[in-house]
């Protein structure tokens, strides 16, 4: 068994993962999709997945196939098939891959602490609290 290596490990992209599974009602096909840099991170992201969710471990899943899904104009454009060959690209079709392929995508600023720069002017007890939220 050897890990496969990613080419270029610094870029986020969607892998879909189509598995079956033993659980205790029997088998069950499954299809899933994950955002990782490697296709390694997503696996160990299914099986934590079905791990929590399931409660079915590495030796009853068995990885069918896995991809990368194309999450740009590729996967929104309708099918050609002298463009994109014998087969359809398939676009990514889960809502939590979906909301996180939007270049103008934003994230809410946490509350911060700030801390005072000169350690001399750094206190180990204060009569207040912190203002932890910044325009």
């Amino acid at each position: 068994v050897s890990e496969i290596r990613e080419k270029n490990s610094n870029i986020v992209k969607n892998y879909g993962v189509t598995i079956k599974y033993n659980s205790r009602s029997g088998t069950h096909n499954m299809y899933k999709e994950f955002r990782d840099v490697s296709i390694c991170g997503a696996i160990e992201q299914m099986y934590s997945e079905l791990a929590g969710r399931h409660r079915a471990r590495f030796h009853s899943i068995q990885i069918v196939d896995t991809r990368i899904v194309p999450a740009g104009a590729r996967a929104l454009r309708r099918y050609n098939p002298e463009v994109d060959g014998e087969f359809a690209p398939i676009g990514v079709k889960r809502p939590a891959v979906k909301q996180c392929i939007d270049s103008k995508i934003r994230f809410p600023l946490p509350h911060r602490v700030a801390r005072a720069s000169a350690k001399a002017t750094r206190s180990t007890f204060l009569a207040k609290r912190p203002t932890t939220f910044f325009h």
